[in-house]
């Protein structure tokens, strides 16, 4: 019986996870709006029955699919927390932008800003969850650009975010997954400059 029971319980995560990926795959080929919960069910693939046991409403499965990407370490900020990588090195990956699987060599963009303008309503639990990612964003750039020592590192760590989200909307609109190296060479100068007018400020109060 335990036996059994432990098999259901294996069959019904692999559901879910089967779910999630097929939310993930049309979500970012089409759009969450323009995605059907029948659709979802047929990529999958899995019954509807299977569908509403795991996730009651489509915003339910919106709302597990975003926390999921954010979790996977598959996004703009999935570098900012990897250890193997030195500070800049880290906020620099910021603009190497992911492409999807969904379509032919898409570039995804940022899905986080893509269902906040799907749900722009600011107390919308899709909104408050992708205005959520975004904080989290500034506050892990916020930590590492005080780690290197820069200058003001509140207003370097909103116009280093600032930059990598227009370039991951510009890179998905004109398909360009290498667009962000636009970015990366802003991004290197501020960062430059707020070591620079760092060490400045350092050197004139030892003066």
């Amino acid at each position: 019986m335990a036996t059994a029971a432990k098999a259901g319980q294996r069959r019904g995560q692999g559901a879910r996870d089967r779910i999630l990926a097929a939310a993930d795959r049309l979500f970012a080929r089409q759009g969450i709006t323009a995605t059907g919960m029948e659709q979802v069910a047929e990529e999958a693939p899995v019954s509807k029955r299977t569908l509403y046991a795991h996730f009651r409403t489509k915003s339910e499965l919106v709302l597990a699919h975003l926390r999921a990407l954010a979790s996977s370490g598959n996004t703009l900020e999935g570098a900012l927390t990897r250890e193997d990588l030195p500070p800049r090195e880290r906020i620099l990956r910021l603009f190497d932008l992911p492409v999807t699987d969904a379509g032919a060599g898409a570039v995804r963009g940022c899905p986080f800003l893509d269902a906040a303008a799907e749900f722009p309503d600011p107390e919308d639990p899709i909104h408050v969850c992708a205005r959520e990612q975004k904080l989290l964003m500034v506050r892990l750039v916020t930590a590492l650009v005080t780690e290197l020592g820069c200058a003001g590192p509140a207003a370097l760590a909103e116009q280093l975010v600032t930059l990598a989200d227009g370039a991951a909307g510009r890179a998905m609109v004109l398909n360009d997954p290498d667009y962000g190296r636009f970015a990366r060479a802003a991004a290197e100068i501020l960062l430059d400059r707020a070591l620079a007018g760092n060490s400045t400020a350092t050197g004139a109060k030892a003066g």
